[in-house]
């Protein structure tokens, strides 16, 4: 899925993260693993893409292909959620997160954890380019426009203190006037850098503990570029190696974790496949595995 932003590559991710070896690496932690593959998603050189490109002023790139991207991803996470296992979604930009939290909103009171270099806060009004993959949680919050708050299910999804955001270091003038207004608790890089990831990370689990279902949406640009090279829109300033992994490691010692998405790999960008690989070494982490 590389429809809800500008930079090709995205849309090849989940095959970097699966050479990266990911079904092997959980399997070695002794869990079942079931790969579906991947959902078919346009490609933006199709007409039925192209067409509206330029939808509400151009405010909403590729806006048809996104929107039918997304209801393939509402109806299977749906699927998931309703068989009862713990889905990995592989990303992607970060638009495909509006799917997969709106279709477990559905069935749960879920919790989001949301680490992110940036807000995705924007709504057609404030975009500065368009990309849809920096909506998805303004939409979460029934904000912007009808097709993405009402996607899967009408209306508002999360309430503002399901949210928490970490790692948010790159905000867009409107959204981050309307972030700071809209009750999220979020952390930047500076919080985690006055007060530690662990003291962070623990308090937003106690936060997100009222709510019976975990999400966690890993965007790798949270991550600095030095370690995770292969993303689109990457910002310096990131999580080091170790505070992502103790993120992963505190998520998986409170045993919570419903679903996560790993979204914005983008291997043409990377260095030796090294941000999927990272990925996979978090995903690994938030499953259990440890160093002792």
């Amino acid at each position: 899925m590389d429809l809800g932003q500008q930079r090709r590559g995205v849309d090849l991710g989940p095959g970097a993260i699966r050479y990266a070896g990911l079904s092997e690496a959980l399997k070695r932690l002794g869990l079942e693993v079931n790969d579906l593959g991947n959902l078919s998603v346009a490609d933006r050189n199709e007409a039925a893409v192209r067409s509206t490109a330029e939808h509400e002023g151009g405010k909403l790139r590729h806006l048809p292909g996104v929107l039918a991207a997304l209801r393939r991803i509402y109806a299977a996470t749906d699927d998931a959620i309703q068989k009862g296992v713990t889905p990995i979604f592989l990303g992607g930009d970060h638009s495909v997160s509006l799917a997969t939290i709106s279709a477990i909103s559905k069935h749960r009171a879920v919790g989001v954890l949301w680490v992110d270099a940036h807000g995705d806060f924007n709504t057609h009004e404030t975009t500065p380019s368009g990309n849809i993959h920096g909506m998805p949680v303004a939409a979460l919050q029934g904000l912007g426009h009808s097709d993405l708050v009402n996607l899967g299910h009408d209306g508002r999804k999360l309430q503002a203190n399901q949210i928490v955001m970490i790692g948010v270091r790159d905000l867009d003038v409107a959204e981050q006037k309307a972030l700071s207004q809209s009750g999220i608790k979020v952390y930047t890089m500076r919080d985690i850098d006055e007060r530690g990831m662990a003291a962070i990370t623990r308090e937003a689990l106690l936060h997100l503990a009222q709510f019976d279902h975990l999400h966690l949406s890993l965007d790798m640009d949270s991550i600095d570029p030095r370690e995770a090279p292969g993303v689109g829109t990457p910002v310096p300033g990131g999580l080091t190696f170790r505070e992502a992994h103790l993120l992963c490691e505190l998520v998986a010692e409170a045993n919570v974790l419903g679903s996560v998405d790993v979204v914005e790999v983008n291997p043409i960008l990377d260095e030796g496949n090294k941000t999927a690989e990272l990925a996979v070494a978090l995903i690994s982490s938030l499953f259990g595995k440890a160093i002792l």
